[in-house]
């Protein structure tokens, strides 16, 4: 475990509101997303409902003074992972977005790379609790 810094807690927040307000949008607006990005509905959808769980975890996590070390470093690492992936997506075949579509996936791969290294640096911030 460790003492989570204020600025570890405050990413996570931030992660919460961002990522909670895009699990939303393409939950419910997977349907008139796709067409004006030219991407699958689908992907869109899939995407928001992973992002619903998502939320929840990072949220819980925003509330905790004290945080298991080994789940903020997998939060971290699943940020940097899936700026790689939003990154590989738009170099590869497997969608053909539109300019606001590769737009959209640039951003959804800018805001969690900032998101990690935020998480990273309020990491770095916080102190190893001590054993009971």
């Amino acid at each position: 475990m460790i003492q989570a810094s204020l600025f570890l807690r405050r990413a996570f927040l931030l992660d919460t509101i961002a990522s909670g307000m895009m699990a939303v949008l393409l939950t419910f607006g997977a349907g008139e997303l796709a067409p004006l990005l030219d991407l699958p509905e689908q992907l869109l959808r899939e995407t928001g409902l992973f992002l619903i769980a998502y939320t929840a975890l990072v949220g819980w996590l925003a509330t905790r003074p004290s945080m298991p070390k080994l789940l903020v470093i997998s939060v971290i690492a699943g940020n940097t992972a899936w700026t790689i992936a939003s990154i590989a997506l738009l170099f590869s075949s497997a969608v053909t977005p539109n300019l606001l579509g590769q737009i959209f996936i640039a951003g959804q791969a800018i805001v969690p790379g900032a998101l990690a290294e935020l998480q990273y640096i309020g990491l770095r911030r916080s102190s190893d609790a001590l054993a009971a």
